[in-house]
């Protein structure tokens, strides 16, 4: 494999490992350090010690930097660290899921009305502009004209947390569209009848 595809590679990872955490948090509320840094789970008793020692590490470098982008709080309760979700991390956790939610969508029925996007995003606020690019192709939109994007699956929700994370509400438009003319490549694109 590629340098860059390695890099890309990591870089997953350590999103997967941070959404668990998170998800961790904010269904407990407030975590056992100790806990999310996974030395109960009998999976882990058959690996090898190297082994559980690296995952620890992993887990305790993730909640970190999730402390330091501040999703996550540290507490102190009788001598324990506690990790608890802050409001910042309940919003990201809330987008992730939608996201998430979206691939799963493709796998639906289309009921043929096409999901478009508009966005006006100042040259002031050029990398606003771009993340919200980034997003919406990870995502899976087909971009019409530049800052026209198409999608056939509901994503209401998404575009309205994705507004909310990128204080952009103004600036992007939602609608839903019974036609577009000349289709006949998105529908392929997305594998559409």
């Amino acid at each position: 494999m590629a340098n860059v595809e390695i890099g890309a590679q990591k870089k997953r990872r350590k999103g997967y490992i941070q959404q668990a955490i998170l998800a961790t948090v904010a269904l407990s509320g407030v975590a056992l350090i100790a806990a999310i840094a996974p030395n109960a789970p009998a999976a882990l008793a058959k690996l090898p010690s190297i082994k559980r020692a690296q995952l620890k590490a992993r887990y305790r470098t993730a909640l970190g930097r999730l402390a330091i982008i501040g999703l996550v709080t540290f507490e102190k309760r009788n001598g324990k660290s506690y990790a608890r979700i802050t409001d910042a991390g309940r919003k990201k956790l809330a987008f992730e899921l939608e996201k998430d939610k979206l691939d799963l969508s493709k796998k639906r029925r289309w009921n043929e009305r096409w999901r478009v996007v508009i966005f006006d995003v100042p040259e002031r606020r050029r990398k606003t502009r771009d993340r919200l690019r980034i997003l919406m192709q990870e995502i899976g939109f087909v971009r019409l004209q530049d800052s026209v994007w198409v999608f056939p699956y509901d994503c209401e929700e998404f575009i309205t947390l994705l507004k909310a994370e990128l204080k952009i509400g103004a600036a992007v438009l939602y609608m839903v569209v019974e036609e577009i003319e000349n289709d006949k490549h998105l529908r392929e694109h997305f594998g559409l009848k």
